[in-house]
Formats: structure tokens, C-alpha cells, sequence
């Protein structure tokens, strides 16, 4: 059986029970390096995941009949390696384990409710900004092409006054959240999610 399983934002303690218990139990273990590096210490043969997914999958239907576990950061099926997997393996091979994802994660260190919340990701495609405008509560998980920089230039050139919540490396102790309007955003951060919200709605 896989388990694609969700470990969270990063720190270890926001890893579910259910988690635990699949990766300390697993024959095999794949993700990116840096999920893997956090489960140095578990019995399981460490694969990882590099760019190619097509030879991820193939690899995972060659040992399917193992416990194998696939850790995915966040929650698997929020912009994750779940979708991939679901897509391409049978259904009675795998099953996905939820984690909570740096989205939130990160309306929970900010205390706001995710009620009517519009979530969406910048990985691999350019936003439609003027949609994305109109809506009152936004989060975006972003990447190095369209990040926080991007977002503001985008509320800017419309004329649009919004509050942005930017959360760099949620979780982790270098953790940084900030609370800025557009005009004061920076040109870079590290690994984030961005809130966009229309305080007047």
C-alpha cells in the first residue's frame, strides 16, 4: 500500500499521529530532500524525489506491494503530490493521509478564520490577478517567478489598496511573518504563502 502523507509546514511537532505511525512503520520512504532529512533516524530504504514525477510513479507501482509512504509537505492534496498519484495509480493502491499545510498554518498565526477563503498556488503558472483581486480573502502558495514582490506590483498597477500577510518558512525557527500593504513589500523573501485581503469587504 502507498501512503502519501502529509507531514505538515515543517516542524516536526505539527506532524499528525497518523503520520507518525505510517513512516515509522514504512519500507520504503520517498519525498524531496529535505522532507527525507527530517526522518534520518527511521529503518525505512530512503528514495528521493526529483523532478522527474513519471519516474516516481513507475518506481511506485513497482513497489506497491510494500508499505511504502510518500511524504508530501503541507497537506498532499493542497497543490501536492497527491493529485499526481491519485491521477495515475489504481485506487485500491494507494491512500492519503491529510497534514496541515503552511496555508493553515499560517491563518492560525495570524488568527484569522479561512471562511470564504480563495486558495490557489503561482507554481508553473501566471495568475489571473484581476480575479484574484475581486475576491475579499485570498492565499497563495507561491514560488521564485511569482512571490509577494509580484502580488503587490499586481494590486499596485490596479489601483487597489489590500492588507498582505507574507509567511516566510512557516514552522521552521527562522520563521518570519509579516503584515504590510503593498507599496512596503520587499523584493525577496524565502519560501512563503501570501494572504491578500480586502479589509473593506
Amino acid at each position: 500500500m502507498i501512503s502519501v502523507v502529509g507531514i505538515g509546514p515543517g516542524d516536526s511537532q505539527y506532524l499528525t499521529a497518523a503520520a507518525k505511525a505510517l513512516i515509522d512503520d514504512a519500507d520504503y520512504l520517498a519525498g524531496w530532500p529535505r522532507a527525507l532529512s527530517a526522518f534520518a533516524g527511521v529503518h525505512a530504504q530512503m528514495r528521493p524525489i526529483g523532478s522527474d514525477l513519471d519516474a516516481l510513479i513507475a518506481w511506485l507501482d513497482t513497489v506497491r506491494s510494500h508499505k511504502v509512504v510518500v511524504l508530501a509537505s503541507g497537506d498532499p492534496l493542497l497543490f501536492g503530490i497527491g493529485k499526481r498519484i491519485a491521477e495515475s495509480l489504481p485506487p485500491a493502491s494507494w491512500q492519503i493521509v491529510p497534514g496541515i499545510s503552511s496555508v493553515q498554518y499560517l491563518f492560525s498565526r495570524i488568527g484569522l478564520d479561512m471562511n470564504d477563503l480563495y486558495v490557489t498556488s503561482s507554481h508553473g503558472k501566471q495568475p489571473d490577478f484581476d480575479f484574484l483581486c475581486s475576491m475579499p480573502k485570498v492565499a497563495m502558495v507561491t514560488d521564485q517567478l511569482i512571490g509577494p514582490r509580484q502580488i503587490a506590483d499586481a494590486l499596485q498597477a490596479r489601483g487597489l489598496s489590500r492588507t498582505l500577510y507574507i509567511g516566510e518558512n512557516l514552522s521552521y525557527p527562522d520563521e518570519r511573518i509579516h503584515c504590510l500593504r503593498p507599496a512596503d513589500v520587499a523584493p525577496q523573501y524565502a519560501m512563503n504563502v501570501v494572504v491578500i485581503l480586502d479589509e473593506g469587504q
